[in-house]
């Protein structure tokens, strides 16, 4: 068979590639790829339009969600192409291998092609491919750290794009671009290129990956700032766009983000459907954001109680994707494993250590297990630089978390002002409309309020945390609740005890060190000790099995 007989129907392929009929080109694709394999290549222009076939059965191939067929398609053509010389078509397989190995969570492999890529165009300097290239490698500068080096790709690129007037290469240079000036700290210039970048989307100047890569990047920046109204805004926008490519990776990624905005709103059911459909969607395609949707619902089952559901889960996550995960380190915490939990925060620190804001996220576990280790110096600083995080980035949810980990601390501390700081948490969680935080604070609260003496006030905190709790299904969180109820009002305790001294002593009667005592009550061991000291002095007793009976006769616990 003449291979120019096939120049038609790649034609075809190529029609149906651009009306966005996915399925129809992957079925011409295939079939002529197939005939094609039969063909004696004489040329090397028929090498090329094997080439050219092969690229558009790989780029059919990645729209119907079969990534596989799609690289080894792209590895064939890249090799019909490195045959014939056509360095400029070579040199932008090579780059879209980078991309799709980068998918796989192969890094070194797509490192390999990225290399391939640039031998292939440097020669070819004033090319849109050349721009492509230089944007993945931005890419690449910025997962490491070099913001400076990355910025500089990355307007290269955008000067290329401007100058042949292509709208795909300038609109992912200004996305790009807008995502390094967020991650400098300067969220409202990073936002401003996002827009604009958002702008080709909406006239419609792009093609449907690049409109993808754009509402993407969009949502993903609006979430690690935590500005949560404007990412729910933008779903809406993205999720009826992602529906439309139902085979690719976008669905799954809009599930991704729309169960984390379910979670903070407390729809946790509808929130763990959307992550394990995302999971589904995505373990094929994005091995990355896969991990993260595992980790998603390894959170929600956290919450609500259910520890062997999140184990699961958070190993699914592990098992993709190494990184350790800042809700597993929470999963350890309840488990009553401090130590386990602090290796694994300080390990995902030190990972984001260059990521100023990708390590905000991570300061209010750092807080809660210092404080569960009794290391109230550790959660100072970690609320210190968390509450600077969240001035730096205007961050909504970071300044809301800021402000409970700082009550969280005082209240470590005996600070008498952590009912203060406790309350302006609770109002911001409850502004941002984020019901489980807010009701956690509310807990701190409560035992902030007992142990200034205000027991009406920690009353208060424990219903309004209570009911929260029972909407949501928040078994573990609903039995602390109902623990801290059985503490006695201090009108009717003994020897002048005080309520925080009563739950010290209860704790005591119930065999637990000083470190347990003081994680229980998310207090330094270092207080729990003074509050022995006290305890001790009022009931005239010397030894904490004394303590223990005297807690069993005044019934200050159950006997």
């Amino acid at each position: 068979m003449d291979i120019a007989i096939r120049r038609g129907d790649l034609a075809a392929v190529q029609e149906a590639l651009a009306r966005h009929d996915w399925s129809s080109a992957h079925a011409l694709a295939v079939s002529g790829a197939a005939e094609l394999q039969r063909v004696k290549r004489r040329s090397a222009d028929d090498d090329v339009f094997a080439g050219d076939w092969l690229d558009a059965l790989a780029e059919a191939a990645w729209w119907v969600g079969r990534l596989d067929e799609c690289i080894v398609a792209r590895e064939r053509a890249h090799a019909c192409y490195d045959r014939a010389g056509a360095t400029l078509q070579a040199g932008r397989c090579a780059v879209w291998l980078f991309h799709h190995w980068t998918f796989r969570g192969k890094r070194a492999i797509a490192s390999g092609w990225l290399g391939r890529a640039r031998r292939s165009l440097n020669g070819q300097r004033g090319s849109a491919e050349y721009g492509y290239l230089l944007l993945y490698e931005a890419e690449v500068a910025h997962g490491a750290g070099d913001l400076a080096g990355a910025t500089a790709l990355v307007e290269q690129a955008m000067d290329l794009g401007q100058r042949l007037r292509v709208a795909d290469l300038e609109s992912q240079a200004l996305q790009a671009l807008g995502r390094l000036l967020i991650d400098e700290g300067r969220p409202a210039e990073g936002l401003a290129r996002l827009d604009e970048a958002m702008l080709f989307a909406i006239e419609g100047r792009l093609s449907p990956f690049v409109t993808g890569r754009v509402y993407c990047s969009l949502v993903s920046a609006c979430h690690d700032l935590g500005d949560i109204r404007r990412a729910n805004e933008w779903i809406e926008a993205v999720g009826s766009w992602a529906d439309a490519h139902p085979f690719t990776v976008f669905p799954g990624l809009c599930r991704l983000h729309r169960a984390d905005l379910m979670q903070w709103r407390g729809d946790w059911r509808a929130a763990e459907a959307e992550a394990r459909q995302a999971c589904s969607e995505l373990h094929d395609l994005f091995v990355s954001n896969a991990a993260a949707a595992y980790a998603e619902v390894g959170e929600i089952c956290r919450r609500r109680g259910d520890l062997d559901a999140a184990e699961e889960a958070f190993a699914r996550a592990e098992a993709l994707d190494a990184r350790p995960a800042a809700g597993l380190a929470l999963l350890r915490l309840t488990q009553d494993r401090a130590e386990v939990a602090s290796v694994i925060i300080s390990a995902a620190i030190e990972e984001t250590a260059w990521n100023r804001l990708a390590r905000g996220w991570l300061l209010p576990v750092e807080v809660q297990v210092a404080v569960a280790l009794g290391d109230v110096e550790r959660a100072q600083r970690a609320a210190a630089e968390l509450t600077e995080t969240a001035r730096l980035f205007e961050s909504p949810v970071l300044t809301a978390a800021a402000t409970s980990a700082t009550g969280r601390v005082e209240l470590a501390s005996d600070d008498s002002g952590a009912c203060a700081s406790l309350r302006a948490a609770v109002r911001r969680w409850l502004e941002l409309d984020v019901p489980y935080e807010a009701a956690n604070v509310r807990v701190l609260l409560a035992r902030a309020c007992r142990a200034a003496g205000d027991e009406e006030g920690a009353q208060a905190a424990l219903t309004a945390a209570e009911a929260v709790f029972t909407r949501l299904g928040a078994t573990l969180d609903l039995q602390e609740v109902t623990a801290l109820r059985t503490v006695r009002s201090s009108s009717d305790l003994p020897c002048g005890l005080t309520d925080r001294e009563a739950e010290v002593l209860r704790l005591v009667a119930a065999g637990l060190t000083n470190k347990q005592i003081g994680a229980e009550l998310c207090v330094s061991s270092k207080t729990i000790s003074r509050h022995l000291s006290n305890i001790f002095g009022k009931i005239g007793v010397s030894s904490r099995a004394a303590a223990t009976a005297f807690a069993f006769e005044h019934q200050i616990v159950g006997g």
